[in-house]
Order: C-alpha cells, then sequence, then structure tokens
C-alpha cells in the first residue's frame, strides 16, 4: 500500500511539473486544481457505481446457490421414495406376466378377425386379380394385391411378434397366401411389358404408362416402411424389399439399348451402304425418342425422376456402346470415315442431338464423347494405313490405263485452248478430291494430314511417270513406226507435267491453311520439271534422228555445190514445231530455244569437223556465202517460231565463222578471228585451230603469227549468257596440223 502511494505522489509530482513549465502557468493554478479535483470526483464515482454492481451479483449468485440446493435435496428424497416404491413392486410385475401374455394374443387375434374377411376369401381374391392382370386393368389388380400382402404380412407380423422362432406357424401363413408371391410376379411383368413398349404406349395410351408409375410409387412407399419397420423390430415379410423402381430403370435401359441395337437392318454382303443406312436409322430413331420423351413422356413420372435428363444419358450411353462396337469391327476406309463423321459432327448437330427442341432441356457437351480419343486416333491411323494402300493401288491403275492410251493410233484429246493431253491428271486428283472432301468432314487437322499424304503419293507417283515415259521413248526408238502417235502422246505428257502443278496448288490453296511449304513441294516441282524437260528432249531427239541425214550434208563438197539440206532442215523443224505449238508454256518456249541452239551447235559441228578443205579464194567466197544464207535461213526460221523474239546471236556465230572463211587478205585474218573470240569467248584453241585449217591457205608462219597477235590483244572474259561452242568437239586429226609452239602459243591465249 506505502508502494502504491509512493508512486501516486511521484505520478502527481511529475503531472504539476508538466503543468508549471513557465511563469505565466502559475496564474492558472487554480484552475488546474479545481480540473483535476473534477476528474478525480468522476473516478470515485465509477468505482462506487463498479463496486457496487459486483456485490449485486454476488448478493444474486448467493440467492440462485441456496435455492439449488433446496432442490437437490427435494430430488433426493423423491429418488428415495421411488427406489422403496420399485422394491416392493417387483414381485407384482412378474404376476403379470400372464397379463402380458393375455395382450399379446388378444393383439394376434384381434389382427386375425380383423383380417378374417380377406383370409376365408384368399382364393377368390386371387382369381380376381389374376383376371384383372390378365385385361391389363393394373390399378385394381394392384389394389386387389396390396390387400393380400397386407393380410399376410399382418398375420405373420404378429406371429413374429409372439414367438419369433416358431418356424412351422410362420411357413403355415406362408404356404396359404403362397399364390400371392405369384401373382406378384406376374403384375410385375405385365409393368415390365408396358415400359418396354413405353415409347409407343405413351403415344397410344399415356394412361396406362401412368398407372404403371403409379404402381410402382406405391411399391417405393411400402419397401421404404418395411425397412423401417425391420431396423425396429427385425420382421420384414417375404419378397420384400421389391424394389420395382430400380428394376424400372433397367428395363428401360435395356429397351434403349434394344433399340439402338436392333436399328441394323442390313449388313456389308447385301449392302455396301450399310455403315451410311444403319448410323441415319439410328440418328432417325434417337431424335424422333428424345422428342417424344420431352414432350410426352416427361409428364407421366415424378418430378424428381429427372426424367428426361435419364432418358437423354441412357441413350447416349446406348449410342456410345453401339459405336465403340462398330468401331472395333474390321471397317473398311469409307465406313470408317462415315462413322467417325457421324460420331465427331452429326451427332452434336442440329440434326441429332443439338436439335433445337433438345438445347433447352440438356447441354450435350456435358456428356462424355461418344468414342474415347485412343480409339478414334486408332481408326484414324488405321484409315490412313487403308488409304495408302488404296491411293497407291489407284495411281497404279490410272498410269496403267494412261499408258494404255500412248499406243493407241488416234491422237490424244486436246483442252479448250488446243493443247494436247490426257484423261491421267484429272483422274488422279479428282481422286484427291473425293478424299479430302471425305476427309475434311472429319475435321480440319485430319484433312491436312490427308492432303500431305496424297503430296507424298504424288511424288512417289511422278518419279514412276518418268520412268514410264523414258520406257515409252526407248520402245519408239526400236522401231520408229510404232506407236503411230508418239510425238502426240509425247506432248500430252509434257503438257500434264503443267497440269498436275496447277492441281497441286489449287489443292493446297483449297485445303490447306498454311502457305508455309510442305516437305514434299521441292521434290515434286523438280520430279515435275524432269519429265517435262525429259519429253522436250525425247521431242528434239526424234527430230535430229530425222535431220541427221541433211545434217551429215552440211560442210562438204556436195554440200558447196548445191544442196537443199538447209532447206530441209528448216522444212522439217517447222513441221515438227506445228505439232509441238500444242505444248503449253514454259515448255514450248525452252523447248524453241533448245532447238535453235541444237541447230547451230551441230551446223557449226560440221564446220568443226572438216568435212571440207577450201582450194582456193572463190571456194572460200562461194562457202561463206552459203553460210551466210544458211544463217538468215536459221532466223527468219526461229524468229517465226519464237513470235518474233530475238534470236540473232546463235545464227550470227555462224555468219562469223563465214567471215573468217570469206576474208581475201591474209593479213587482216587475225582481225577476224580476234573478233570471233571477242564475241564468243567460250571458243577453244581446237576451234580455232580448225578454222584456220578449213580455209586452207593459212601457212605455219601465218597461223603462228595469228596466235601470237591475239595473245597480245587477248579479249576480256565476261561471261556467257548461251554458250554455243561449249559442247562442240573438234577431231583429233585436225589439231596435228599444229606445230607443238603454235598450240602452246593458242593455250596461252584461250586458257
Amino acid at each position: 500500500m506505502e508502494e502504491t502511494n509512493r508512486e501516486a505522489v511521484a505520478t502527481a509530482v511529475q503531472r504539476v511539473a508538466g503543468m508549471l513549465q513557465r511563469s505565466d502557468q502559475l496564474d492558472k493554478v487554480e484552475q488546474y486544481r479545481r480540473r483535476e479535483a473534477r476528474k478525480k470526483a468522476s473516478v470515485e464515482a465509477r468505482l462506487k457505481a463498479a463496486i457496487q454492481s459486483q456485490l449485486d451479483g454476488v448478493r444474486t449468485g448467493l440467492s440462485q446457490l441456496h435455492n439449488a440446493l433446496g432442490d437437490v435435496k427435494d430430488i433426493q428424497n423423491s429418488l428415495a421414495d421411488v427406489s422403496k416404491d420399485w422394491r416392493q413392486s417387483i414381485n407384482t410385475i412378474e404376476n403379470l406376466k400372464d397379463v402380458k401374455d393375455a395382450v399379446v394374443q388378444h393383439s394376434q387375434l384381434a389382427s386375425a378377425v380383423e383380417n378374417l374377411k380377406n383370409i376365408f376369401s384368399v382364393p377368390e381374391i386371387v382369381a380376381d386379380t389374376q383376371v384383372l392382370i390378365e385385361q391389363a386393368e393394373l390399378l385394381e389388380a394392384h389394389r386387389k394385391l396390396m390387400d393380400l400382402e397386407c393380410s399376410r404380412d399382418d398375420l405373420m407380423y404378429e406371429q413374429y411378434r409372439m414367438d419369433s422362432k416358431n418356424t412351422h406357424d410362420m411357413n403355415l401363413i406362408r404356404n396359404y397366401f403362397g399364390e400371392v408371391q405369384g401373382l406378384s410376379d406376374d403384375l410385375a411383368k405385365q409393368l415390365w411389358m408396358v415400359l418396354q413398349r413405353a415409347m409407343g404406349t405413351v403415344r397410344r395410351d399415356p394412361t396406362m404408362l401412368v398407372s404403371v408409375v403409379r404402381i410402382i410409387e406405391r411399391e417405393e412407399k411400402i419397401d421404404r416402411r418395411m425397412l423401417d419397420r425391420k431396423k425396429q423390430t427385425g420382421f420384414i415379410p417375404p419378397g420384400r424389399p421389391k424394389s420395382w423402381k430400380e428394376k424400372m430403370f433397367e428395363v428401360l435401359e435395356g429397351t434403349v439399348t434394344t433399340r439402338i441395337e436392333g436399328s441394323q437392318s442390313v449388313t456389308r454382303e447385301a449392302d455396301k451402304m450399310w455403315m451410311v443406312r444403319l448410323l441415319e436409322i439410328t440418328r432417325k430413331y434417337v431424335l424422333d425418342d428424345l422428342i417424344v420423351v420431352k414432350n410426352l413422356m416427361v409428364q407421366c413420372f415424378p418430378p424428381h425422376y429427372n426424367t428426361f435428363d435419364r432418358f437423354f444419358k441412357l441413350y447416349h450411353n446406348a449410342v456410345s456402346m453401339r459405336v465403340q462396337e462398330l468401331a472395333a469391327e474390321d471397317l473398311e476406309a469409307n465406313e470408317i470415315v462415315s462413322l467417325l463423321t457421324w460420331v465427331l459432327n452429326t451427332y452434336k448437330s442440329e440434326e441429332m442431338m443439338g436439335h433445337p427442341e433438345l438445347l433447352t432441356e440438356y447441354d450435350i457437351n456435358l456428356m462424355d464423347p461418344l468414342l474415347p480419343q485412343e480409339v478414334v486416333d486408332e481408326l484414324l491411323s488405321k484409315y490412313l494405313q487403308t488409304f495408302t494402300s488404296n491411293i497407291t493401288g489407284w495411281l497404279r491403275k490410272a498410269l496403267e490405263t494412261d499408258k494404255k492410251d500412248w499406243f493407241k493410233e488416234t491422237e490424244p484429246e486436246a483442252d479448250q485452248d488446243g493443247y494436247y493431253q490426257t484423261t491421267l491428271p484429272a483422274i488422279v486428283f479428282q481422286m484427291f478430291e473425293q478424299n479430302l472432301q471425305v476427309a475434311a468432314q472429319i475435321n480440319e487437322t485430319f484433312k491436312e494430314q490427308v492432303l500431305k499424304l496424297c503430296l507424298k503419293q504424288m511424288n512417289s507417283f511422278l518419279v514412276r511417270y518418268r520412268e514410264e515415259a523414258i520406257a515409252y521413248k526407248e520402245d519408239h526408238l526400236r522401231d520408229r513406226q510404232l506407236p503411230q502417235c508418239y510425238v502426240q502422246y509425247m506432248i500430252a505428257i509434257i503438257n500434264n507435267c503443267h497440269t498436275f502443278k496447277e492441281s497441286i496448288n489449287s489443292l493446297k490453296k483449297k485445303y490447306f491453311k498454311s502457305t508455309e511449304p510442305t516437305q514434299n513441294d521441292a521434290a515434286i516441282e523438280k520430279t515435275l520439271n524432269d519429265v517435262a524437260k525429259d519429253g522436250c528432249q525425247f521431242l528434239l531427239d526424234e527430230v535430229f534422228l530425222d535431220l541427221e541425214h541433211h545434217l551429215n550434208e552440211l560442210l562438204t563438197r556436195k554440200w558447196l555445190t548445191g544442196t537443199h539440206a538447209v532447206d530441209t532442215i528448216c522444212v522439217t523443224v517447222e513441221d515438227y514445231f506445228n505439232d509441238f505449238a500444242r505444248i503449253k508454256k514454259p515448255f514450248n518456249t525452252e523447248m524453241t530455244s533448245e532447238a535453235h541452239r541444237r541447230v547451230v551447235v551441230e551446223y557449226i559441228k560440221a564446220v568443226m569437223q572438216k568435212r571440207i578443205t577450201f582450194k582456193n579464194a572463190d571456194e572460200r567466197r562461194e562457202g561463206a556465202d552459203r553460210m551466210i544464207k544458211e544463217a538468215e535461213q536459221f532466223k527468219f526460221l526461229f524468229k517465226k517460231l519464237t513470235a518474233g523474239e530475238e534470236t540473232d546471236r546463235l545464227c550470227d556465230a555462224i555468219a562469223a565463222i563465214a567471215e573468217v572463211f570469206k576474208l581475201t587478205d591474209p593479213t587482216l585474218l587475225y582481225l577476224e578471228v580476234s573478233t570471233l573470240v571477242s564475241k564468243y569467248p567460250d571458243i577453244r584453241e581446237e576451234h580455232i585451230v580448225a578454222l584456220l585449217a578449213m580455209r586452207g591457205d593459212a601457212s605455219r608462219d601465218m597461223k603462228q603469227m595469228i596466235m601470237e597477235t591475239l595473245n597480245q590483244n587477248k579479249p576480256t572474259y565476261s561471261g556467257i549468257t548461251q554458250p554455243i561452242f561449249k559442247d562442240i568437239t573438234v577431231p583429233t586429226v585436225t589439231m596435228t596440223s599444229m606445230s607443238s609452239s603454235m598450240a602452246a602459243t593458242a593455250n596461252k591465249l584461250l586458257k
């Protein structure tokens, strides 16, 4: 207490010191004193109120404890009185055992009396009930059945209460009511029969279905009551619980399953379109039945049955089981596509489960997929394997059919622009188009897989196509009279390459979303170009086989004296190119350029082969004039074939060589040779040697001087756009005319 006082004094001193820190605060001492006095009075008042409240609570608690003590004493006294009375009444209870037995017996007799009328009339009621069941008076039959079961169950329950171990009496009652269980079974059969025909019944006589549901609901209530009594007494009547509600749903599930499984009316052997027919029948059955359930059957069942949801799931599960069974069969490619298209697209569309009348009742997206994804993947993989095998066979067969056409005696068909073609591209891409349309019905990813597979097979097919074209050419070379339309069909083969390119691009644009090239694009492009180039080369070979005799006449004595070799060459080339006009661009243009180059090269080859050596200036002039004239003929011919395009450079090579021959002043010979080398830098040493040798008037010293002069004024090489002399070889005999020193000089010049 003293310590508390000291702390209070110290606190007070501290507060006073805080209040009187400045001299002007001394004037307010009285004001501070009154304020602290008011605070002290307020605190004391609160303390008094708190203490008074605590005292009142303690007083009330003591009063309640006193009352409780009195109550406990009263209870003790009462318990003592009860214990005393109980001890005195033990003997009295034992004396009432006979009364108890009499009460139980009286209860049994009362139950027997109550059911006496039914007991004596059991055979009659059974017969009436049987008739009612046969007449489909189900509600009335069930009422009588309930009366019979109630009488039997009450008697058996009373017997169970009196003596649960007395099996003899229990069996006696059960046997007497033995036909009741048979009636129950017969009635159940009628109920299940009605439920099995529920779809037809609800349309024809919905009250019958309502009666069945009412009977089942009654039995459910009785089952629940019997089970509750069993928990209390341990007794349950025979045949309980019947569980007819559970059985009803089993019957409905079986009915739905049977309806789905029974929709297959044809087999693969009887109808190739059996899968399409089966799926269409299933679609129609399911949609019609669910609409009937929504509009009619829902009204026949209690709301808590969730009838539509239940039927929706039943049909979904039944359809799922059926399509899984179908998926497990050995399906053909078209059957796989039909099944997957139906499962992945049709099933959830407005034509079936997504029908507007059904969408308001249930969301199909909440259901599991009809087919597990692994089954779908397996079917797609199987389809791709089958498709690969089929398309290989189809392409082989199409190529064999096209090959037969190549040997016909009639020309191939021409398109609207007059270009020769065969039906092969149309057949191939119609085949691709049909399969891609089918694949597109499944999904986008699968469609692109099929397109890539088509392109892969196309690449292999084109390799075989090229091989067959080469074999076709080799067959022709063994007998150039056969086939009669070799040129026309080779043109058609070339044009087919152009058609193939266009068709492939069209397919990719139509069925492939990505603009990125596929892994087969480059190979297909290369193979098509190779086939077209081979075809053009084969046709040019055909032309030059006919020209071979006339080309051999060039730059010979016979040619110098006057022949029509070049005239014949031009006529022959023009005649062939009238047919070649039916080749599509760019192959037509490329072929014309190559023919032009080969004609000029063959002409210059004739020069380099030294078939003639001019004896004098007159022969050189006459030969040069003829060469210039023939070069102009070639220019005119190929300008005509190329529709006026530039053709001078190649033919000018002939004219340039002619100028070397035509020159009369040998001292200027090196200038002409230098001009020739500057125009055609691909000309080689042996070419110059051959030209000088053909002139016939160049001495060894003059040749050496020309070479040395060319070496001093060597032209600058700036690249060759179209080489001419590159593929021209010179017979070795020509080279022996040059000395070793001159050859070394030429090497330095043209290296």
